[in-house]
């Protein structure tokens, strides 16, 4: 099996059962790392140290690891040995002589690293714009921020690079950019997965965090990662909880200063709806307590743990500051040791009231984030445009709370609503089977009736025989005809795309009929395809031939200057064929 793009743990493990080299794999995700967006990735992919391990798995064998031969980033605030740690900051960087725990940990179960990936500089910020080493593309929509502050991290998995990625979370920065990218973000419990070889943003309340594609990958990963850390001082021992959990707390009266905007306000509400139908009890809860302690993160004397981790970088005034993280952290020191026992006490009493509410409830669903947020408006209001997209995440760790962000059916504007699920300490597995259920990953146990699926045409790269084509497979699509569409297209060739896909555009008259396939997938799969397609592809109705109207791959216009016009090829396929035989 030739490794593409979009891969799942599953996908890993077939191919190695099949005889498929690490060494194999490993080298083709390293190609399409180089040429991923410049911005993803601080440095170049970890060449020479995957091929090593890669070879050296070859030589072992799968044996019992794990996540044999799995290729994963890591944001660059996390120790890899013998390569450089950053922080985004240039000036900070130093080279790590021994892996951070939950990166040993994941080595250990076969795991490969291959890049450390971009990040809002030294952890601080939710919006993924600020770095000196540039803002990564959001996979969805480019005008849109990747959210941070583990922004690479998020892009890499949902632009199918890797499986998954190592990122951190204290106020959000593990499930703010799941949202925003449309992937799954599971933040553990506080104190479950080691934070030895971190830099640290706010030690006390610091988490390794997971992307994924989905929510068992998610959790197979975080199995690995989690568990007691002798050498590192805040590491816990959790006791897991396996109750299931059937109340679930919904918002019903949002407080008018933290309401989410209209649209993610109806997808909230659209999606709670749904939750009626399924075996599960809502219960209306006063959210307040939750936002006045994340209020105390960025409002607060916490910010002064900041500057104790890396201040005297900020000091010093090294090379490559980012100017916005540079007043955050060098501010931490008109704090007071009584604003922060102060502070200290209020957070206390805030944890109380959150204790009764999940008295009252075993988890609390709510949005990530309460609407979409450009990289135009994060530039021009840079302070309260971060807070504003961190408003529902901010108090997780401070009140020791487990959290996993997964996308639903539900959308805005082309973003599906991602929906975070929060539980008590300890309740990290119980949300993840939570998540599962509610999303629809796993079909419901004895389902008599088959779901409905829907058509999708296809143009390119996921034409049978072409490189994308095993996503759909591996999403459980069905081929069900290859026909043309209505004569009113043109196809171009799109530049700078790996592996290389045209683009479809609707142009009425002077159009020509195309050659597409036809493939029907169930709503689930669906809504996870449409997770792996960004700029310049989307998806959008087209006209067949028999004048209906299937969903399918179409380019978006801004793509198109010094695009090359091949409808005179009929095809892609055509196109290709023609290409590699010199043919005009």
């Amino acid at each position: 099996m030739t490794w593409v793009p979009g891969w799942d743990l599953a996908a890993f493990a077939e191919a190695y059962a099949r005889g498929t080299t690490v060494t194999a794999v490993i080298t083709s995700v390293l190609a399409a790392l180089d040429a991923a967006p410049g911005s993803l990735l601080i440095g170049e992919p970890l060449r020479d140290h995957a091929l090593a391990v890669a070879a050296e798995l070859d030589r072992i064998g799968p044996g019992d690891g794990a996540l044999f031969g799995v290729p994963f980033l890591v944001k660059d605030n996390i120790d890899i040995a013998g390569a450089a740690t950053t922080a985004a900051c240039p000036g900070f960087a130093y080279r790590a002589d021994r892996d951070a725990t939950v990166v040993a940990r994941l080595r250990a179960a076969g795991a490969v690293p291959v890049g450390k990936t971009n990040l809002d500089q030294f952890a601080t910020g939710l919006v993924g714009t600020r770095s000196p080493y540039g803002i990564p593309p959001n996979a969805l929509r480019p005008e849109l921020v990747p959210g941070g502050s583990s922004s690479g991290s998020a892009v890499g998995v949902a632009m199918g690079f890797v499986p998954f990625a190592l990122g951190t979370d204290t106020a959000g920065s593990g499930r703010v950019p799941a949202a925003m990218n449309g992937v799954v973000g599971w933040k553990p419990s506080v104190g479950a997965a080691s934070t030895r070889g971190i830099v640290p943003a706010v030690r006390r309340f610091d988490c390794p965090s997971v992307f994924a594609r989905s929510v068992a990958d998610a959790a197979a990963v975080a199995s690995v990662i989690e568990g007691f850390d002798a050498d590192e001082p805040y590491s816990v021992r959790i006791d897991a909880s396996s109750t299931p959990m059937r109340r679930l707390g919904i918002v019903v009266d949002w407080p008018a200063a933290a309401a989410p905007t209209v649209a993610m306000g109806e997808a909230y509400a659209a999606f709670v709806a749904e939750l009626g139908h399924a075996d599960v009890e809502l219960v209306g809860i006063d959210v307040s307590p939750l936002l006045a302690a994340g209020d105390l993160l960025y409002g607060g004397p916490f910010v002064a743990e900041r500057t104790a981790a890396v201040g005297g970088a900020i000091e010093a005034g090294v090379p490559g500051l980012h100017p916005v993280v540079r007043d955050i952290i060098g501010n931490g020191a008109i704090w007071s040791a009584v604003d922060a026992y102060r502070a200290e006490y209020r957070i206390a009493e805030l944890r109380r009231l959150t204790e009764a509410i999940f008295e009252l409830v075993d988890a609390v669903v709510l949005p990530t984030v309460p609407g979409l947020l450009t990289v135009e408006e994060a530039l021009a209001d840079p302070i309260r445009a971060n807070e504003r997209i961190g408003r529902y995440t901010t108090f997780g760790n401070l009140l020791a709370l487990a959290a996993i962000v997964v996308p639903t059916a539900q959308a805005v504007a082309g973003v599906p609503f991602a929906a975070q699920l929060l539980g008590p300490a300890g309740s990290d597995q119980a949300l993840g089977r939570l998540a599962a259920a509610l999303t629809g990953e796993r079909p419901p146990a004895g389902s008599a009736s088959a779901p409905e699926r829907i058509r999708l045409v296809v143009v390119g790269a996921h034409l049978r025989g072409q490189p994308l084509n095993g996503q759909l497979v591996g999403l459980g699509a069905e081929f069900v005809e290859a026909t043309t569409t209505a004569p009113a297209y043109r196809l171009y060739a799109l530049n700078d795309q790996v592996p290389p896909k045209p683009g479809l555009v609707h142009v009425g008259a002077g159009g020509s009929p195309i050659a597409v396939e036809v493939w029907t997938m169930s709503a689930e799969a669906l809504a996870r395809l449409l997770c792996t397609v960004g700029f310049p592809l989307a998806l959008g109705p087209l006209v067949l031939a028999d004048g209906t109207s299937p969903i399918g791959f179409v380019a978006q216009p801004a793509a198109l200057p010094g695009a090359d016009d091949i409808t005179a090829h009929g095809g892609w396929v055509d196109y290709l064929e023609r290409d590699r035989a010199g043919r005009p």
